[in-house]
This record gives structure tokens, sequence and C-alpha cells, in this order.
């Protein structure tokens, strides 16, 4: 029987074929490569990566967490942020603010995923945080302004630097203070109130009906000898701004009102500050600041010689810093009453 002759798409049809569709898979895999979707690459990050889901972002608006953020910012690696709940069941970490929380448990995960860790944080007071009772047996973790917290985030610190010169401002007048909630209970309030009675304080802030634009507050505390630096409240590692910003940052002598001595001195140089409770009474503090000559009002500056200020502002960093501690923190614990301990 006579062989058939070849079809048009025999062997040579086939080769073809086949260079053709090793081509293509080598382009779709390049695409892949060169241009992951969004669900691959997500996915990846998971795998490589410390998933930290902010359950609500501490702040009113939201900076823009995309991409390795903490790493490209902070130096902190392996570290991705969030606060997409879809995944919820993939973090590792789950953060709750506690400015943010709902009124009710129904506001919360319904479940916890396996070795996942929620972590309560606030930068508030015990005087200014209410309703700690409801969120007993629910976090693992505690973040905020106390040093004994999980996981620690002070207002500002002071930060080595070798090059640092001591640079005083030019000072037009004695005492100024800066107030936007102005209650008369508050201890803080009650001191202003005597003290003024002995000196004059140049007083700024909505509660005096001068309020300063964001630019405008270190020019003008800057220009004043000292500053007071009174906490709304009095409870230990509670120095905030008021101390690090509106005062040390600006190059004014804080005048302080919060925690004992011993407590601001773990933070900052004894010869850095005065203390309200350093005097017998606030006419003896009045006199203290009125009399002091310019020899010793410069040795309040001596710090400036050997550190910085770094301010904490960004929420980013701060909830980065959960990725740092992650590898020391204890492990399947709850705190049984919150409220007590943040009292304590």
């Amino acid at each position: 029987m006579p062989r058939a002759s070849p079809l048009p798409w025999g062997r040579p049809g086939m080769k073809t074929l086949v260079i053709v569709g090793v081509f293509v898979t080598t382009l779709w895999n390049l695409r892949c490569l060169l241009n992951p979707s969004n669900g691959s690459r997500e996915d990846s990050k998971h795998r490589e990566s410390l998933v930290v889901l902010v359950w609500e972002w501490p702040s009113k608006q939201v900076p823009n967490i995309s991409g390795d953020v903490c790493h490209e910012l902070y130096g902190i690696t392996g570290c991705w942020l969030t606060t997409e709940r879809q995944f919820l069941h993939q973090a590792d970490v789950v953060v709750f603010p506690h400015a943010r929380l709902q009124s009710g448990q129904d506001r919360l995960p319904k479940e916890r995923g396996p070795g996942q860790n929620w972590v309560w944080v606030s930068l508030e007071s015990p005087s200014n945080s209410r309703a700690l009772a409801r969120w007993n047996q629910t976090f693992n973790w505690v973040m905020t302004y106390r040093q004994d917290s999980d996981i620690f985030i002070p207002y500002g610190k002071l930060v080595p630097n070798l090059s640092a010169t001591m640079n005083i401002p030019t000072k037009t007048n004695l005492v100024s203070w800066v107030i936007s909630n102005y209650h008369r209970m508050q201890k803080r309030a009650d001191v202003y109130k005597n003290l003024s009675r002995y000196l004059h304080v140049n007083v700024y802030g909505k509660a005096n009906n001068k309020p300063l634009c964001k630019d405008c507050l270190l020019p003008t505390t800057s220009k004043s000898r000292f500053y007071l630096a009174f906490e709304n409240s009095i409870h230990r590692d509670y120095i905030t701004e008021k101390l690090w910003r509106n005062s040390l940052l600006a190059g004014t002598v804080p005048v302080v009102l919060g925690p004992p001595r011993a407590n601001y001195e773990q933070f900052i140089p004894a010869d850095s500050f005065i203390h309200v409770d350093d005097f017998n009474s606030l006419e003896e503090l009045a006199t203290f600041l009125k009399t002091m000559n310019s020899s010793r009002y410069q040795q309040f500056f001596s710090w400036q010689r050997r550190f910085s200020v770094k301010l904490y502002t960004d929420w980013r960093e701060r909830i980065c810093t959960i990725c740092t501690a992650y590898p020391h923190l204890p492990r399947g614990r709850l705190y049984p009453d919150l409220q007590s301990w943040f009292n304590s």
C-alpha cells in the first residue's frame, strides 16, 4: 500500500508548535516575575514577614502603610502592616488602640487565630482612659508610655549625639505655658493659679483664646526662659510632649508637674529641669525663677552637649516597633485585670 503523503500539520508543524509553546510559556513566566499580581505579592509578603493588623488606626487619618513601610522609614525588616481586616486569620498580631475601641465586645473579632496575639495600645493616662474593666482577659500584651509595658512607646527620649553643641535661643520673657484643655479641678490649674500670683505667665492655646499654629509653637515657647510642662494628670511615667517638644526641643527650661522627680530622672538628667515639688511653696519657686542668674541658667542646658531630643509622633514608627519586640514577648498570657494593671 502506498505511503500516505505527510499532512500539512505533520512533524515540521509540531516542532514549530513546541518552540512557540516554550516561547509563550517563557514570556508568561517572565511577566509574572516582573509584574506579579497583587494577590501573589501579598501572599508572598505574608509568608516572609510578621503580619501586624491594626484593627482601627490610632489617629483619625490613616497614613500610607503600603509596601515595606517599616523598613523604608525605620529600618525594621520583616514587618508588614495592614488595616485590611480580611487578613485577620493571617495576622500574627492584632493591634487595638484604646481610643478607637467601640463600646462593646461585639466590635472585636469573634475569634482569635492559633498563636495570634492581641495588643492593647494607649498613650493616655489612667485618668483619661475609661471603661477598662470590660477588657479583662482580652489582651495578650500592652503597649503604652509605661516603662513596664510589654512594648514601651514613650512620647520622646534623649539620644546620644557626639556632634551636639549647646544652643540657647534668645529669651524675651520669663515663663510661658500652652494649654488647650483647662479644667479647674486639675492640679495643674490650681498650681498655675497660685504661681501666677507671684510672677507673670504668658499663656497660649485654645484655653486662653490664643491658639498657636503647628509651626508657631516652638518659636513661641523658645522665647521664654522657662516653660510650665504641667501634665493633665499625675501618673508613673506619664511624661508627654509638654516636656519633650514644648520645652526641651524648643530650648527652654521645663518646670515640671507630674510624677516624682526620681521618675523624671529615669528619662532626663537631674540638672535639666525644675520640679514643682523641689520647693516648699509656689512663692519660693517663683522667687527662684525670677532671681536666677545667667550662669546658673546655662547649667540647665548642659545635656545639649551630649544628647538630642527624639520625638515619637508617627504611629507607623510606634507600631513597627512591635516587630522588633516580638521575639522577646511572652506567649500564651492574657491580662486578667487591665484596669488594675494600668492604675498600679
